[in-house]
């Protein structure tokens, strides 16, 4: 049962921690190149969350890279629930964090029409960046759920 897809220290788990990494970076870009989005929480709650999501599939991603090259197992019980509690905490904080921003985002854009009436704020860098946030959770999700599935069968 070792060879679950995404397991640490496998092409597909370091193709998921870089792929997590691409698109939490791509969120950040997008929303911190926006202008205004400091005056508001949510958006600056998913900076922050990327920002720990980019740092936390980095670091999982180097240690995928090591183990490939140096032919390691990663399959030690105490490592994946490492990974394990790790993944289910970025994952919900992520979620969490798209899910304001997406709120905040309809609601500029739908209810109160903020996007018509200021002109200059970056209505189309919000929602990028939320659309980019919940493709972030995708793969945090995909992620804690082969590690959770991978744990029992060590």
């Amino acid at each position: 049962m070792k060879d679950v897809l995404g397991s640490p220290g496998t092409w597909s788990g370091m193709a998921l921690r870089l792929s997590q990494c691409v698109s939490a970076g791509g969120s950040m870009a997008a929303m911190a190149t926006a202008y205004g989005f400091s005056n508001y929480t949510a958006f600056c709650y998913l900076i922050a969350s990327m920002g720990l999501q980019l740092l936390w599939s980095f670091g999982l991603a180097c240690l995928d890279i090591y183990s490939l090259k140096t032919k390691r197992d990663l399959h030690n019980p105490v490592l994946v629930s490492l990974f394990v509690v790790g993944d289910w905490v970025t994952a919900i904080l992520s979620f969490a964090a798209a899910s304001a921003s997406a709120g905040v985002t309809i609601l500029f854009e739908k209810d109160v029409h903020f996007c018509r009436m200021y002109l200059q704020l970056s209505c189309g860098r919000y929602e990028l960046s939320v659309i980019l946030a919940f493709i972030t959770w995708s793969f945090i999700a995909t992620s804690a759920v082969s590690m959770f599935w991978l744990l029992p069968s060590l």
